[in-house]
């Protein structure tokens, strides 16, 4: 057989999620020796919380861990649903939770579900890079909608509407609030009016809220809050600082319950049945979960005050979740090489902003601020000394 009849599919022609290139190269030199302050990925510096582990050590303990239901435990669907009722004052029913290995997995059975390969999709631009990378790869059309400060960095009906007459029909449109990577949120009649105009036009609407239960004086408002069609997608990873347990849930429509459980039972089989044990026991951990909040909150005002000083002046609202995303157009205009050289000359690893906005990325880098504050006040340190402010 020929090279050419065994080459890679089209469809694996994704760009790389550039912040996992950037974190391989500073675990590459941490393990040289060098010291690296991780301000790349976004992921939770604390551990998971100490119940939870004692849930899942009693779980693998007991005996053999087998396949759950392919949307997911029936008890742990019934305390995603209250859980809705206690924070959203939403009623879900619980048969509407699909429970999934990950928000990713999430999202690739929800984009499956809800549309045609060829099909158009709203994305914000900047936003998380894997929306686009996983349509492109299903084979949707990923339509990227730019964002600034002149619309508070979020999606408006106006600039969907513009998107539709520029590109043609559009059959879904995804949000993010708090947003990755600028931390920006919805409020409540933001979000309404967005459910209301894509219900009017006929899209799907989904909305992520991965980062929910981490933000700054402003409340998390849920789609939920504003009817049952849209599709809700969260995760364990963020706030209750699970991430390798590759945890998440989607809350959807009846009409999609069972084409999406058909999808699972194919792709996945189930969630992973330990996490999924340990994950219920995460809904009592508030006050500890909390405390990691005020952490980041800590993270985020040092940052805002110090890198100022070391030249970095502008960032966008930060309101949730655990990102800066700062303009650096002042300093470079290509913030990929600014970013590799910010790592291999001031041990200090970020990510550059053209993995989340391919057009005008280039001028910006995202710092996570979901480590140690000490690390943070360090990271400062090194930078104010690398630019020389």
């Amino acid at each position: 057989m020929s090279a050419d009849q065994t080459k890679p599919s089209g469809r694996s022609s994704v760009d790389p999620f550039v912040v996992m290139d950037v974190m391989r190269e500073a675990n590459r030199l941490e393990a040289t020796g060098r010291s690296i302050m991780h301000l790349e990925v976004g992921q939770p510096g604390a551990p998971t919380p100490e119940n939870v582990r004692a849930v899942a050590t009693e779980a693998l303990n007991a005996g053999p861990l087998a396949y759950t239901d392919a949307l997911g435990l029936p008890s742990l669907r019934a305390r995603i649903a209250r859980y809705y009722a206690e924070h959203h004052s939403v009623s879900v029913d619980p048969e509407r939770v699909v429970v999934t290995a990950g928000s990713s997995a999430a999202f690739i059975l929800t984009f499956l579900a809800c549309f045609e390969a060829g099909e158009r999709v709203a994305v914000p631009e900047p936003g998380y890079p894997a929306y686009r990378n996983t349509l492109r790869a299903l084979g949707c059309d990923p339509v990227s909608i730019p964002v600034g400060p002149e619309t508070g960095w979020a999606l408006t009906p106006n600039l969907i509407d513009a998107a539709e007459a520029k590109h043609g029909r559009l059959k879904g449109v995804l949000v993010a609030s708090p947003s990755n990577p600028t931390g920006a949120m919805l409020t409540g009649p933001q979000m309404a009016a967005l459910v209301r105009h894509n219900e009017a036009a006929d899209r799907w609407f989904l909305s992520d809220e991965i980062y929910h239960r981490i933000t700054y004086g402003q409340p998390d408002v849920s789609a939920l809050e504003a009817g049952d069609e849209a599709i809700v997608i969260n995760s364990f990873s963020k706030y209750y600082c699970m991430t390798g347990w590759r945890l998440g849930w989607a809350i959807v429509p009846e009409r999609l319950v069972r084409p999406i459980e058909r999808l699972a039972q194919n792709l996945f089989i189930s969630p992973p049945t330990l996490s999924q044990i340990a994950a219920e026991q995460a809904f009592d951990e508030t006050t500890c979960l909390d405390e990691n909040v005020a952490v980041y909150a800590e993270n985020r005002r040092l940052l805002l005050e110090e890198l100022p000083k070391a030249g970095i002046t502008s960032f966008a609202p930060a309101d949730g979740a655990f990102y800066l995303y700062a303009d650096v157009s002042h300093l470079t205009d290509d913030s990929s090489a600014f970013c590799a050289a910010m790592l291999e000359e001031a041990g200090v690893a970020a990510t550059p902003g053209a993995d989340f906005d391919p057009t005008h990325g280039h001028q910006y880098v995202r710092f996570s601020f979901a480590g140690k504050t000490e690390d943070m006040g360090e990271a400062v340190r090194r930078l104010k000394t690398w630019l020389g402010s």
